[in-house]
C-alpha cells in the first residue's frame, strides 16, 4: 500500500473520532440526569426538575389562601390555573375521578339539578371501566380534564413518558367520545418546573386548586357535618375547588353545600370562563 493511501485512511479514521466525540459533548450538555425518588430522570432541558408538592395555607375569614409564592410564581409562569380574580365572587368546581366508587351519578344529578357545570378529571381506567359516565359528563356540558393514564407522580417520569401519560389518554379519550381535552391536574398535585413545560408544550393548561381536604379517604366517610364545614368555611373569591367523585360525603352534601354557596352570593363557572 501506498503512504498516500496510508494518510488518507488515517485522516478519514482521525476526521470520524473527531465528529463523535464533538457529538458526545453537544449531547452531554444538552441532556441532564436527575435522581427523583430512586428513579434516573433524563431531563431534555435547564429547567428544574425537583418535586413540589402543591400546598395551601388557608384562613377562616373566606378570603383567598396563601398559595406560597414559589407555587404561585410557577403556575402563572406556565399559564396554570389555581385560584382566580380576587375580586369577583366566582369559584369553580372541579372533581379528581381516578375510579368508581358509585357516587358519581348522584354527583351528575346533582348538578344538573343545580344548573352548575364542573370539570372531572379522570384516569385511563376511568375512561375504560366507565364510558356510559363520562358520555354523561360530555352530553350534559361538563368539562373532561386529564389525570394522565396511570396517575403517576410527573416528575419522577421522563419526557418521552409524561408524553405518552397525555396523549395516549387524548387519544383514547378522542377516540371514544370525539372530545379533545385540554386541562391537566397533576396526579397526587406533585410537579416540577419541567413538567409544567412539558403539560404546556402538549397543548395543555396545568390546573390546581385553592381549596381540598381529606375527602378522598373512604376510610374516612360519613362525616357530613365535617365535609359541610371544610368546603362552606373554606369558600373564597376566585376558588378552585377540588372534591373526590369517590367521596359518599361529597355526593350527599354537595346539593346544601350548592345552595348555601349560592345564597352568599357566589357564582359557579366553568374553567371555560376562568377570570384570573
Amino acid at each position: 500500500m501506498k503512504i498516500k493511501s496510508v494518510r488518507s485512511i488515517i485522516a478519514v479514521a482521525l476526521g470520524i473520532i473527531t465528529i463523535i466525540f464533538t457529538v458526545s459533548i453537544i449531547n452531554s450538555k444538552d441532556m441532564k440526569t436527575v435522581q427523583t425518588s430512586g428513579v434516573a430522570v433524563n431531563e431534555s432541558s435547564d429547567l428544574s426538575n425537583k418535586k413540589i408538592g402543591w400546598g395551601i395555607k388557608r384562613n377562616d375569614t373566606h378570603s383567598q389562601p396563601d398559595l406560597g409564592a414559589n407555587n404561585k410564581q410557577l403556575i402563572d409562569k406556565y399559564n396554570g390555573i389555581a385560584i382566580g380574580n380576587s375580586e369577583e365572587k366566582i369559584v369553580y368546581l372541579t372533581f379528581d375521578e381516578g375510579y368508581e366508587a358509585g357516587y358519581t351519578s348522584k354527583i351528575l344529578d346533582t348538578l344538573k339539578e343545580n344548573e352548575v357545570k364542573a370539570t372531572f378529571f379522570i384516569t385511563a381506567h376511568y375512561v375504560n371501566s366507565q364510558p356510559d359516565l363520562v358520555k354523561r359528563m360530555i352530553d350534559e356540558g361538563h368539562i373532561i380534564g386529564n389525570h394522565t393514564v396511570n396517575h403517576y407522580s410527573m416528575p419522577d417520569l421522563t419526557d418521552d413518558k409524561i408524553k405518552s401519560e397525555i396523549q395516549d389518554l387524548h387519544t383514547a379519550v378522542y377516540n371514544k367520545f370525539g372530545y379533545e381535552m385540554k386541562y391537566l391536574r397533576p396526579p397526587m398535585g406533585e410537579y416540577s418546573e419541567r413538567t409544567l413545560s412539558k403539560i404546556q408544550s402538549l397543548g395543555y393548561t396545568t390546573v390546581m386548586w385553592s381549596f381540598a381536604y381529606d375527602d378522598w379517604d373512604e376510610k374516612k366517610q360519613d362525616r357530613e357535618d365535617y365535609a359541610k364545614q371544610k368546603i362552606l368555611g373554606n369558600t373564597h373569591n376566585g376558588a378552585v375547588i377540588l372534591l373526590h367523585g369517590n367521596s359518599k360525603d361529597n355526593a350527599n352534601t354537595l346539593d346544601y353545600c350548592i345552595k348555601e354557596i349560592k345564597k352568599s352570593g357566589y357564582e359557579f363557572k366553568s374553567l371555560d370562563e376562568f377570570k384570573r
